[in-house]
């Protein structure tokens, strides 16, 4: 099995590097795990409690099920992947069924934080893009996707957002095997993922 890490901050276009080397592979031989499934559960508190957590630190995640979950696909079992919802900010207590493939992508902003997360990735791919450019692209997002008005998105990049990429996202990219930056122009660097990729399979 080959594991490739895709980090980068919120809003990067990690979705979109992500489907660009899934549109190129054979169908069913890879799988996909999102860190977003990871986030800790908080059922024990308020809805009031939750949304003052911060959701950028990784301590919100639970690396712990992330990593043993990989283990378990490393040794050809399936896992029950949680489902989180960005409305509720918790877990619903659904799963989805997931199966070992060939190559399995794990994508996050924060998975390249954690070492021993870290040292599952065969690849570790980092993608770059312009604050600004993210800082648009995640208010379309939480507004349109995730019921959120425009000065709670304002406030949450400022006091969150912002200084948690600066501390432990963005030094993650001297861990990063590949950077892509993410414009039209990225094509090279999605190539030579893919033929990695096709050359492991």
């Amino acid at each position: 099995m080959l594991i490739i890490g895709i980090a980068g901050g919120t809003g990067c276009g990690k979705t979109t590097v992500v489907n660009k080397i899934l549109n190129e592979l054979p169908e069913g031989e890879v799988g996909i795990i999102s860190q977003d499934s990871y986030y800790k559960d908080t059922s024990h508190l308020s809805y009031d409690e939750r949304i003052k957590i911060n959701f950028d630190h990784p301590r919100s995640i639970d690396f712990d099920l992330l990593v043993k979950h990989l283990e378990e696909l490393k040794n050809n079992s399936p896992i029950h992947q949680p489902v989180y919802s960005f409305v509720k900010h918790n877990r619903t207590g659904d799963t989805v069924l997931t199966h070992p493939r060939k190559v399995m992508i794990v994508e996050g902003i924060l998975i390249l934080t954690n070492p021993e997360l870290r040292d599952m990735f065969d690849i570790k791919i980092y993608v770059h893009a312009d604050s600004d450019e993210r800082l648009i692209r995640r208010l379309k997002r939480d507004i349109s996707d995730r019921g959120r008005d425009l000065d709670e998105v304002l406030t949450r990049y400022q006091n969150t957002l912002k200084p948690m990429h600066n501390q432990f996202i963005e030094p993650m990219k001297e861990y990063a095997d590949i950077i892509i930056p993410n414009n039209k122009h990225n094509t090279v660097a999605i190539n030579i993922v893919k033929t990695i990729i096709t050359d492991r399979l």
